[in-house]
């Protein structure tokens, strides 16, 4: 036993007796005693095995005493990381491969840092599958002739970053730029072909390559048939004021 001298309130001395450590000698050297009669290489030689990603080892069960305690705490460590990388393997097989978006990561073990650790992969799966989620409605939306509807700019609350936001503003530019081309091209068909209203043309802003050819196209269209338009007109109306020196000018084909 310990003992230690303070002086109370009044100054008088005081004797105070540490109890717990009676007998805390005797229990250390027991336990000290107990982990020497186990084979601590063969606890070293598992620990690294598991420490280099071999989730097989396992130490054996007969072990008694504190051995016998650490050899079975040790077990159903390894054995849960064993499942948990089992876990892993599946749903990067099923999500990634089989596209089966719905699968999600169980661990047996749910408390402390291994249920964040199953939380933090099932919203990192959550995360990047959000993307492909959101393609897929805006071109479906597309498909259907709905260019109204584009991918949103945030998720929950936060706005997008990184290749996320690369891919959604991509998405977003292109469905815009279809939607601006069809807009031009139906008003200048309803112009010239149906209002009368000849000279019309595209108006169709920032475009390249295809979207460009396609713009430059319906406008080559438009012209062609508004001086075809116009050209006719000004013949027909020579011949009705009995001027027959007029004749068609411009280049048609076909």
């Amino acid at each position: 036993m310990t003992v230690a001298r303070t002086k109370n309130s009044n100054g008088d001395v005081a004797t105070k007796v540490n109890r717990r450590a009676s007998g805390l000698a005797e229990d250390l050297n027991a336990d000290v005693s107990e982990v020497s009669a186990f084979d601590l290489a063969e606890l070293l030689e598992a620990l690294q095995s598991m420490r280099s990603g071999d989730f097989s080892v396992r130490l054996p069960g007969d072990w008694t005493e504190l051995g016998g305690k650490i050899a079975d705490t040790f077990n159903d460590i390894v054995a849960a990381n064993a499942r948990m990388a089992k876990e892993l393997a599946l749903v990067g097989q099923v999500v990634g491969k089989k596209g089966k978006a719905q699968q999600r990561v169980k661990f047996e073990r749910t408390t402390g840092a291994w249920g964040e650790m199953e939380s933090s992969v099932n919203t990192l799966i959550d995360d990047l599958l959000w993307p492909t989620t959101e393609v897929t409605r805006a071109i479906s939306a597309v498909a259907k002739g709905d260019l109204s509807t584009t991918m949103r700019l945030e998720v929950d609350g936060q706005p997008l970053q990184g290749e996320f936001l690369r891919m959604a503003t991509i998405v977003n530019t292109m469905i815009e730029q279809l939607s601006v081309f069809t807009s031009e091209v139906t008003r200048v068909a309803r112009e010239v072909g149906t209002e009368g209203k000849l000279g019309g043309q595209a108006q169709v802003k920032k475009v390249s390559g295809v979207w460009k050819d396609l713009t430059e196209s319906v406008n080559s269209m438009a012209s062609n048939l508004t001086a075809q338009v116009r050209n006719i007109s000004d013949v027909t109306i020579a011949v009705a004021s009995g001027d027959l020196s007029k004749k068609i000018t411009v280049d048609v084909r076909g």
